[in-house]
């Protein structure tokens, strides 16, 4: 039987080269926090418990990662990694099985990675301690790990303590581990500071276990895979990173992007097959895109279904709240907002439709407006099956706009118009022949008077 897993997230440090006033884990990529895309991998490797060690800008990271169960150590002084690990103790008291430490500024850890890390402790030669390598192309100043080539460790050092043979080894500490949960209070409670940072190390667990005749092995994984973010460089290269991967796989999955590099995706958008996704675009969380979909170029979608056959765009804006039926259009300069446009039902350009309900077959003519707002509180607008709306029409919610009603151009609707029935609203024009002649000779006359 698989022992149970806990996860010891340590998201104490400052951050500082963020320079910023949100703290450097909850930093988003695709729009969701480093942090959490990590929780999402330990959660699917089967993590029962997480504990999430806390310090700098606590109350954030608190806020973060509660409302999903985990629970919360505090580091009050930083002490280094294993003085941090340690203060998870009492949060996991009574737990019995594997723990897996690592950073919180390592979004893409994967499960695959995390699993091979925890069954590493189950093989026939049941090492105490197994650590997650990497080879970077640039080693700089990452902690060293002298390994045999069967994997078990002879030594882990940190780069200040390295002597000039260690720091020409390449395979570095990613910072993970993972030990029975028993083994790790013991040997974290005998790591000493006595080194150049007067830091309690969390690789000297390994160390102690050696000491103590136990083997610590080492697994490997890519360098992107264990890449910290500690800047906002380093978080643009990362966004960078994931965006990639993500557009292959959307296309791999049946969807033709026309621009790849220009399309951005959040961490949970959905794309099905032969959808068409032009240049500039970008999805923000919450998005559903059903097959045979086309969005034209540069647009903004956040919070929104689209179902198959519909189009989008180019230059639309689609709100959190927006569903497009089968067959409907949302054309060029057209904003949505909490509306649901029938199939069929089309909106192509210059339009604003918040808190409204579109029938299937209306048209919505260009500059048309549904007024919801009245400074204090939304209202709805309902426009029926096969209705139209003429250009340059707002209509003041709450109101209805009847089945196969027509509103006619330039109209401020302020009632219910019924079904099949004409709703206008203009002023009686008036025309004067001669009027714009004269006004421009009197005009004229008196700019050359000055």
């Amino acid at each position: 039987m698989t022992a149970p897993i806990a996860a010891i997230i340590l998201a104490a440090g400052k951050g500082t080269r963020m320079k910023s006033d949100l703290h450097k884990v909850l930093h988003p990529i695709a729009g969701r926090a480093m942090l959490l895309h990590l929780i999402d991998s330990l959660d699917a490797a089967g993590v029962t418990e997480r504990v999430v060690v806390v310090g700098s800008l606590r109350e954030q990271v608190e806020a973060a990662v509660t409302p999903l169960g985990a629970k919360i150590a505090v580091q009050e002084d930083q002490l280094g990694t294993a003085h941090a690990t340690l203060q998870a103790k009492d949060a996991l008291a009574g737990f019995d099985g594997v723990a897996v430490v690592c950073f919180g500024d390592v979004p893409f850890l994967t499960t695959g990675t995390i699993t091979r890390l925890v069954e590493r402790l189950e093989a026939e030669d049941k090492p105490r301690v197994a650590v997650l390598g990497f080879r970077p192309e640039d080693a700089a100043a990452y902690g060293r790990i002298i390994a045999e080539g069967d994997g078990r460790v002879l030594a882990m050092v940190e780069y200040k303590d390295a002597n000039e043979r260690q720091r020409a080894e390449k395979l570095c500490n990613s910072g993970v581990l993972a030990a029975r949960a028993a083994d790790l209070w013991a040997l974290l409670e005998r790591v000493e500071n006595n080194n150049a940072a007067g830091e309690y190390y969390l690789p000297d667990v390994v160390m102690l276990a050696m000491k103590d005749g136990d083997r610590s092995v080492v697994i490997e994984a890519s360098e992107a895979e264990v890449m910290g973010i500690n800047s906002r460089a380093e978080l643009a290269g990362a966004e960078l990173v994931w965006q990639r991967a993500r557009r292959v796989q959307a296309m791999a999955d049946g969807a033709s992007l026309i621009a790849p590099e220009t399309v951005w995706f959040a961490y949970d958008t959905k794309i099905g097959r032969d959808v068409v996704i032009e240049p500039n675009v970008f999805f923000g969380a919450g998005v559903e895109v059903a097959d045979r979909v086309t969005i034209h170029g540069f647009c903004h979608i956040e919070g929104a279904r689209i179902l198959s056959g519909a189009q989008v765009g180019p230059y639309a804006r689609l709100r959190p709240g927006t569903v497009l039926e089968q067959g409907s259009k949302v054309g060029n300069f057209v904003e949505t907002k909490k509306a649901v446009l029938g199939p069929g039902a089309k909106a192509n350009h210059l339009t604003y439709l918040g808190d409204a309900k579109v029938g299937a077959g209306a048209n919505i003519g260009a500059g048309t407006i549904t007024c919801n707002y009245d400074g204090f509180l939304k209202y709805g607008t309902e426009i029926g099956h096969g209705a139209f709306v003429g250009s340059n029409s707002a209509l003041v919610a709450p109101v209805k706009i009847g089945d196969g009603a027509i509103v006619a151009a330039g109209s401020v609707v302020t009632r219910d118009v019924e079904a099949n029935a004409l709703g206008i609203t203009r002023a009686k024009q008036e025309v004067k022949p001669g009027w714009a002649r004269k006004f421009r000779e009197i005009m004229q006359a008196k700019k050359a008077a000055k």
